[in-house]
């Protein structure tokens, strides 16, 4: 036996989980963290200490336990003892007075009945039981009476609170059970459908699914990993307080701490809840998560009991869908990309159709196992999905529309744009082109080089880079700093003026932080976020050069795979020339280290700033970069908690978020003193 705790350690333990506790919930549920991310992690660190020398001091609720627990060996069933029911559908507003004449025609009323309506998060649903405060169980909905049990999972999700504190004068009920939706970001589920391409891993198809694929994990420390959040939206029992309502009830669950969805309106009429479908449906697509429809819910518990629910769903709510993102069209025919790795990605071009409001043409289809699993043949009808930034997607052939006409799709053997051989190994699931020289693989690696995460030159976009390897006056990513006014002109669509733009851009591209240049190296299995990982270990380029690939593995977050592929990069000559030449050519790296030094002024230190709309001066992302160098934090939503919201050209539903709260708003010029002066 190891030795015993003492009281001291025991102490230690118990505040570690109180102050984590505290700051997952200023940061996950307010938005408004205290302390940084290293200091929190530092802490966290202690505690994973103690509670590994001390297993008896691990409790089930502590902030621990969101890294995952050991893997389970199938899921349990638990039933709900309030049934989760469907809800109703509706699809356009017009099916809003017509709920509510249902609901006023049950109730034998003429007077306004007043409505909670709630945008419809595309997750998935999930209960929470929390009994003396403490989360006991989580449950997926399942069949709506019984669910599977996935208590391990949803303790990973940061904004799951583990303990219920007393807050804002609120104390935890003995019995609660919270009902909630699991989503994930689009710019998250693209980073990870992203970051299991470049491993040669299956993609997830859309948020939804990624979401459900995360809880549905066996092992916890793969849900841990993934990054989930959730919005809480009502309450199946409770014993404790007494609520009259779905909107005190929204509120009650905010005090406590759970992350409810601000875009909620109460005390709704019928005329008003259909001007709040029309507002959310052209918000829609500023929002950073995926919302298909909003839910009406009859505000008053009193009347929803009076009005019941059927076997499948509630009288008193029902779900208004927007247009679908979904339609069918016909696989015109199947050709296939070659990407900057070398990758051959077979696309589907389709007969044009309006998907949300956009013409889909194409749709990916990824790699030849894919078309295999989904059997997609040239005139296959097809349902095609769109959501978001999300590039369109074939969900499923409708195989009652075929016709035995249809064609079967085979990978070629030799690269369609230079002829080389392409090879598929053992362990991948891509055909690639062997030939390094390939002038698809060229124009890829100089548009990942490029692109916002790496050296982010404003103007050089795809149709251009195009022209300059057709036209042979690029040869390497390193060419790009030999263009000059004289050269571009001469290319289509290029003038004295926007020759010179794009010489500027790529001089104030030359100095770059060492992390945005690894990343734009374009090394197989390194994303932006491995490459921050390799620059907060190496400072330079040639110490991360020399570095050995058991080093590299034992870098926490970065992986066997992405190891290996760094060794073989930096093993091969033509790839250091590379790097030599980009510095001769001017580039200069500067280490993290140097760039936060840089700033010794920080006028925005400890202020949450949000972006919304277009700048003239700059990017989104150098934008992010200045507020971070000046000391702030970019949010991707609008709370009462941010300081600032800078709006460009074009700005949308955060603008007027901003106002109806309050917020500051700043314009271009007023952001650029901002940076400066810290308003």
């Amino acid at each position: 036996m190891g030795p015993t705790p003492d009281d001291t350690v025991r102490k230690r333990a118990r505040q570690l989980r109180e102050q984590l506790r505290h700051h997952n919930y200023r940061y996950f549920v307010l938005d408004d963290p205290e302390i940084s991310d290293a200091r929190y992690d530092r802490l966290m660190q202690e505690l994973l200490e103690i509670e590994s020398n001390w297993p008896e001091l691990a409790a089930p609720d502590s902030p621990t336990v969101r890294v995952g627990s050991a893997p389970l060996e199938k899921f349990e069933t638990i039933a709900h003892s309030v049934a989760m029911l469907s809800l109703d559908k509706g699809f356009s507003a017009d099916d809003i007075p017509a709920f509510d004449q249902r609901v006023r025609r049950a109730l034998k009323t003429d007077a306004p009945v007043r409505y909670t309506v709630e945008p419809k998060v595309d997750g998935v649903a999930v209960e929470l039981v929390y009994r003396s405060g403490v989360l006991q169980t989580a449950s997926t909905r399942g069949d709506g009476y019984t669910g599977e049990l996935i208590t391990p999972n949803v303790r990973t999700i940061a904004q799951v609170p583990l303990r219920l504190e007393e807050k804002n004068g609120v104390s935890a009920p003995s019995l609660l059970e919270v009902r909630g939706e699991v989503y994930m970001e689009t710019a998250d589920f693209k980073a990870l459908n992203q970051w299991r391409l470049e491993n040669d891993l299956s993609l997830f198809a859309n948020p939804r699914n990624a979401s459900a694929g995360s809880l549905r994990q066996l092992d916890s420390k793969v849900t841990a990993k993934r990054p989930l959040k959730i919005f809480v939206y009502g309450i199946g029992r409770v014993q404790g307080p007494e609520l009259t309502g779905h909107c005190q009830a929204l509120e009650f669950l905010e005090k406590l701490g759970f992350s409810v969805n601000p875009l909620v309106r109460c005390g709704l009429d019928a005329d008003q809840a259909v001007g709040f479908f029309h507002e959310l449906d052209a918000m829609r697509a500023d929002l950073s998560y995926e919302i298909d429809g909003l839910v009406v819910k009859v505000d008053s518990y009193a009347l929803q009991q009076q009005l019941g629910t059927t076997s499948r769903s509630p009288r008193w709510a029902v779900a208004i869908k927007f247009a679908a993102l979904q339609e069918q069209t016909r696989v015109v025919d199947i050709i296939v990309q070659v990407g900057r790795t070398g990758a051959l990605t077979p696309v589907a071009v389709l007969d044009p159709v309006s998907i949300g409001g956009v013409t889909v043409s194409r749709a990916t289809l990824h790699n030849e196992d894919e078309v295999a699993k989904k059997d997609v043949r040239i005139g296959d009808r097809v349902l095609v999905q769109r959501a978001g930034d999300v590039i369109p997607e074939i969900v499923k052939v409708i195989d009652s529309w075929r016709t035995g006409e249809e064609k079967s799709f085979e990978m070629p053997e030799s690269c369609p744009v230079c002829g080389a051989r392409a090879v598929r190994l053992e362990d991948e699931a891509a055909t690639r082109c062997i030939n390094r020289n390939c002038p698809a693989q060229l124009k890829g690696n100089i548009r990942h080089f490029a692109a916002k995460g790496a050296f982010d030159i404003d103007g050089l976009g795809k149709k251009l880079i195009d022209q300059l390897v057709d036209r042979q006056l690029i040869a390497s990513i390193a060419d790009i700093f030999r263009l000059d006014v004289k050269t571009l002109e001469a290319l289509d669509r290029m003038g004295p003026k926007s020759a010179q733009n794009l010489v500027d851009a790529i001089a104030q591209s030359r100095q770059i932080v060492f992390s945005r240049f690894v990343y734009a190296l374009g090394i197989r299995h390194v994303g932006e976020h491995g490459a921050r990982l390799l620059a907060a270990r190496y400072e330079t380029i040639e110490e991360l050069a020399f570095a050995d690939s058991r080093e590299l593995e034992a870098i926490d977050g970065l992986g066997p795979v992405a190891a290996a592929s760094i060794t073989e990069f930096f093993s091969r000559a033509e790839n250091l020339e590379i790097i030599r030449t980009l510095q001769d050519l001017g580039v200069e790296i500067v280490s993290e280290k140097q760039d936060a030094g840089k700033t010794a002024d920080r006028p925005l230190e400890g202020k949450t700033v949000v972006l919304t709309g277009t700048l003239s001066s700059m990017t989104r992302n150098q934008a992010r970069e200045r507020i971070e160098s000046a000391g702030g934090r970019v949010s991707g939503s609008v709370s009462s908690k941010t300081d600032f919201v800078v709006a460009g050209e074009a700005s949308g539903s955060k603008l007027e978020k901003a106002r109806q709260l309050g917020v500051t708003v700043v314009d271009e010029s007023g952001f650029q003193a901002l940076i400066r002066d810290g308003g």
